[in-house]
């Protein structure tokens, strides 16, 4: 299996698996604290992952055309998204909030089709089509899974939209510094929920339930996250949304399993759509002859059709390593997603 679809199954499974064990915590800390604490403990633990990686402190490297994007990508994935879904999940059940994540791949493709003209084969349309309709069958059942408040499942829709929105932003981010990114955007947006929290009277809570809450957002939202930007970085921003929705069958497993929540038949009829869908997105594939501009950029990479240039230092020719490199123009064909070096019209 190539290794950036492992990246993007991958990071969904941390992500998925979160879900149910931030519901744990709602009813302990407040919506807006626990989003703070789960941002700010993936950007504590990333950030000490590249300091040790790095040999202390270096700087990101990230060119400055690219700030506006990663801002962007914070306010409404590291801010906006997480405090919807903690609210949401008040009033939504674990197993229900995380099939209901699956709205997330089908908001960020849409954006990715229609604002950033990444190309929808077939397949792709088909199974967001078949998750639309599993989570329209979701959010109809509102008298027996969320307490007959319709509010928890718009409020985590909402959050896949902020996340569909920071998906696209962080698109343009993926062939830099995976660890900086995550890491950055979780201490910014962990920092600005948190004091907003405080602000509004949350008072911390005590040091097991802190240590918890900031374990959780480690692996589920920062870990997951340096993941997912290596995914986009060699499928684009529609496949590896498609991927990642696989997040949340198994947060959905992790609450039927592990907390025996309850479900209903609509929740079994949902999650059949919801699994043609992501079924129709893995078995996508797309060939046909394109032409590659001119590009200079940097990033980890192979030598491979794409990658074939000389070096002024001596280099074995095998390994991944990271530098800056010029692509010529070049015209063939062959099996490719729109990931960095496939970013042409159809």
């Amino acid at each position: 299996m190539d290794r950036n679809v492992l990246y993007a199954l991958a990071a969904a499974a941390l992500f998925g698996a979160s879900t149910p064990f931030a519901k744990l915590l709602t009813g302990d800390i407040s919506p807006v604290l626990l989003a703070g604490l789960l941002y700010l403990g993936s950007g504590l633990g990333l950030t000490i992952a590249r300091l040790v990686r790095d040999g202390g402190f270096k700087p990101s490297g990230l060119p400055i055309g690219q700030w506006p994007w990663l801002l962007g990508a914070i306010f409404f994935g590291g801010v906006l998204g997480p405090v919807a879904l903690m609210f949401g999940l008040v009033s939504t059940s674990g197993a229900t909030a995380s099939l209901l994540l699956n709205l997330e791949a089908v908001l960020t493709a849409v954006i990715a089709w229609v604002v950033f003209k990444e190309n929808a084969d077939q397949r792709i349309v088909l199974g967001m089509l078949a998750i639309v309709a599993g989570g329209v069958v979701l959010g109809g059942q509102s008298s027996s899974i969320v307490q007959s408040s319709i509010l928890g499942p718009v409020l985590v829709s909402f959050a896949c939209l902020c996340w569909a929105i920071d998906n696209n932003l962080t698109r343009k981010l993926a062939a830099s510094d995976a660890l900086f990114i995550a890491s950055i955007k979780g201490v910014m947006s962990g920092t600005v929920n948190t004091v907003l929290a405080v602000a509004m009277g949350a008072a911390l809570p005590n040091f097991a339930a802190l240590s918890s809450t900031m374990c959780v957002g480690l692996f589920g939202y920062g870990i997951s996250l340096v993941l997912f930007v290596l995914a986009l970085r060699g499928l684009g921003t529609a496949r590896t949304g498609a991927y990642f929705s696989t997040a949340p069958f198994i947060g959905a497993a992790v609450a039927l399993l592990v907390f025996s929540e309850t479900t209903s038949l609509a929740f079994w009829i949902a999650a059949a759509l919801m699994g043609l869908g992501v079924w129709l997105h893995l078995t996508e594939h797309h060939a046909h002859e394109h032409l590659h501009e001119r590009l200079e950029h940097e990033h980890e990479h192979r030598h491979d059709e794409h990658h074939q240039h000389s070096h002024e230092s001596q280099w074995n020719g095998r390994d991944r390593h990271s530098h800056l490199h010029v692509h010529i123009t070049m015209k063939h064909s062959h099996p490719h997603y729109p990931d960095i070096h496939h970013r042409h019209p159809h």
